[in-house]
């Protein structure tokens, strides 16, 4: 990833039509790390549109759920990269019902493996791009 979990904060949020990913240094003013945010989740937003999930089954050593049906339906499933202040946010959302079951379920998994303690329920509004 090129910076360390110590120095940042990964959040993974539920929406109505899909969720988020979203990573900030801890220390707004570590500058290097927040630039190493944004190029790794930048390029792991183009991976993902993709159909190209080799860094989630490389960190986690499985196949999350969901990443099948991620991949069967990426034309369907979009993946919008924004800057936040301290980070980035990849925002993973869809029209289809089957590909909003995926990203919840890719995100779950997410959740409880990074252990982040954040809501398994879907919040809305989502954020915009």
């Amino acid at each position: 990833m090129g910076f360390s979990h110590d120095a940042t904060t990964h959040h993974f949020h539920l929406y109505e039509n899909g969720g988020d990913i979203e990573v900030d240094a801890n220390n707004a003013a570590d500058l290097p790390t927040v630039e190493q945010i944004r190029m790794h989740l930048g390029h792991i937003s183009r991976m993902f549109a993709d159909g190209n999930f080799n860094a989630p089954i490389i960190i986690h050593d499985t196949h999350p759920p969901g990443v099948a049906t991620l991949i069967r339906l990426r034309g369907r499933i979009q993946y919008h990269f924004g800057e936040t202040p301290t980070g980035a946010r990849v925002l993973i959302s869809s029209t289809s019902l089957e590909g909003i079951d995926a990203i919840h379920a890719f995100l779950l998994f997410q959740i409880i493996d990074h252990g982040t303690g954040d809501s398994p329920t879907i919040q809305d509004p989502s954020p915009s791009t």
